[in-house]
């Protein structure tokens, strides 16, 4: 399962010297991610309210290639590396054109919406598996 998201690098996710700031490429996969998960029907709102269930970030590793620039169109590719009982791990890579900037190993935990861990519904499973 994967999915590609395009975005434009603005003046304001740069530093002095016109380069992406590092916290930003974590908002872009962050900004992929949701548009990941909406592509696939699932409504995190209403899995919230209907479930009490919320996904929250577990742990990144991240490598940082080279640097992305501004006014730099980039694409954000996000697959599925594995979907557990209760985590789903991604990998989430940011291109410019033929040169990778960026990649980032993601887990994601299923928690209640009081912070407890919780079971992924088994149709939530199939959708991202």
């Amino acid at each position: 399962m994967s999915h590609q998201f395009d975005l434009r690098v603005y003046y304001e996710d740069t530093d002095l010297a016109g380069i992406v700031y590092y916290a930003n490429y974590l908002k872009f996969i962050e900004r992929a991610r949701t548009e990941f998960i909406r592509g696939l029907g699932i409504d995190q709102k209403a899995l919230k309210a209907g479930q009490g269930i919320v996904f929250a970030v577990r742990r990144v590793e991240a490598d940082y290639l080279t640097p992305a620039r501004f006014d730099d169109r980039l694409q954000v590719r996000t697959e599925v590396e594995a979907v557990t009982g209760a985590r789903v791990i991604l990998q989430q890579d940011i291109w410019r054109e033929a040169t990778q900037v960026f990649g980032a190993r993601v887990t994601l935990v299923a928690l209640t919406a009081s912070g407890h861990p919780a079971r992924i519904p088994a149709e939530l499973r199939l959708r991202l598996g």
